[in-house]
C-alpha cells in the first residue's frame, strides 16, 4: 500500500549519529533539524562554522558543528580526521551540500566548481568516513542529486574541468549525474558487506538559496514564478529524510517527489535517467574520481561487468 510519507513518519533516531553536509540552511537545515528532533546526534558539516553554530542554536538537541569546505581536499581530509576522532561510529552520512549554476571558477585543487564541490568533494568525504559506517548495521550514505541530472547531462571525460568551453547548466548536470552514478557503484561495492547501503534522493524544485548563482536575466522571472513552481524546504527535504530513515529503503534506490515531473510532492521511489545506469561509465567515473581526489575506498570494486 502506498503511503503519503511525511516528516511524522521519521522513526525514533536516538542512539544514531548523523553527519549532514551543508546543513546551516535550506534542505540541509531541514534534514538536520528533523533528525535532531527525533533524537539523533547530528553534526552540521558546513563551510562557515559561525553560521553553522547559529543554525545549531535554532535546532536544539545534540547538535555540533564541523568546519568542512568541500572545495578543498585539505579541508575535507582535516574534517574527516576530526569526525573520525569524535565519532567512532556513524549511522548516517548525508551528502547534501551543493552549488548550482556558478560562473566558471575552480576549487582550491583546480577542479571546476560544480564538479569539484557536488561530486568530488562528497566522493572524497565518503571514502574517508566509510570505515566509520561499514561496521554499523543499518548505516546509510545518502547523496542528494537533482532533476538537473537529466539536463544536457553526460560525464565529459574528455573535458571534466570544462576548460575548453563552459556551460553552467551542463556542468551542473554533469555533477548531479555523477552523484547518482557514484551512489549506484557504491551500493554494488557495499552490498557484500551487508551492513551499509547507498541511497540517492532529490528535492524536486525547492525554494532555497541554491539558485543564487542563476544568471540575473533569469533570476527575476524565476522569483516571480517561484510560488507556482517550487515547494518549501520542509517538503524538499522529505526525499532525503525518507532515504535516510525509512526502514523499507533498499540500497541503490532513488527518492523524489511524487508530483508531476517530480517537481513537488511527497517522497517515493523514482527512476533516474537511462544514462545514469550505464555500468561502464559508472566504473570509469569511480576510477577517475579516485585518481583526482587521491582517496581510495575500503571496499572492493563491484563484481558486475558492464
Amino acid at each position: 500500500m502506498t503511503i503519503t510519507w511525511t516528516e511524522q513518519h521519521v522513526p525514533d533516531q536516538h542512539g544514531r549519529v548523523a553527519i549532514v553536509t551543508g546543513a546551516n540552511t535550506g534542505l540541509g537545515f531541514q534534514t538536520a533539524r528533523t533528525l535532531s528532533a527525533r533524537g539523533a546526534t547530528v553534526v552540521l558539516a558546513v563551510r562557515d562554522a559561525a553560521k553553522g553554530r547559529q543554525a545549531a542554536a535554532r535546532m536544539g538537541g545534540d547538535v555540533t558543528v564541523q568546519a568542512l569546505d568541500l572545495t578543498s581536499l585539505d579541508s575535507i581530509r582535516s574534517a574527516a580526521a576530526d569526525l573520525r576522532a569524535a565519532h567512532p561510529r556513524v549511522d548516517l552520512l548525508i551528502n547534501n551540500a551543493g552549488v548550482m549554476y556558478t560562473p566558471r571558477q575552480t576549487t582550491a585543487d583546480g577542479f571546476e566548481m560544480q564538479w569539484g564541490t557536488n561530486h568530488l568533494g562528497h566522493f572524497a568525504l565518503t571514502g574517508l568516513l566509510l570505515d566509520q559506517l561499514t561496521p554499523v548495521p543499518g548505516s546509510r550514505v545518502v547523496t542528494v542529486s537533482s532533476n538537473g541530472h537529466r539536463i544536457r547531462a553526460a560525464i565529459h571525460f574528455d573535458d571534466l574541468q570544462w576548460e575548453r568551453s563552459y556551460s553552467r547548466s551542463a556542468a551542473y548536470g554533469q555533477s548531479k549525474l555523477a552523484n547518482l552514478m557514484f551512489t549506484y557503484e557504491l551500493q554494488r561495492r557495499l552490498a557484500p558487506h551487508g551492513t551499509t547501503i547507498a541511497v540517492a534522493a532529490h528535492p524536486g524544485v525547492a525554494n532555497t538559496d541554491l539558485a543564487r548563482s542563476t544568471p540575473a536575466a533569469l533570476r527575476v522571472p524565476l522569483t516571480l514564478l517561484a510560488p507556482l513552481l517550487t515547494q518549501k524546504p520542509e517538503m524538499g527535504a522529505l526525499p532525503t529524510l525518507r532515504a535516510a530513515t525509512d526502514p523499507s529503503v533498499l540500497g541503490g534506490q532513488y527518492y523524489g517527489p511524487d508530483g508531476r515531473g517530480e517537481n513537488r510532492g511527497h517522497p517515493e521511489v523514482v527512476t533516474s535517467s537511462p544514462a545514469s545506469y550505464d555500468l561502464a561509465v559508472q566504473q570509469r567515473l569511480w576510477s577517475v574520481s579516485e585518481e583526482l581526489t587521491g582517496v581510495r575506498f575500503p571496499v572492493a570494486p563491484s563484481s558486475v561487468t558492464p
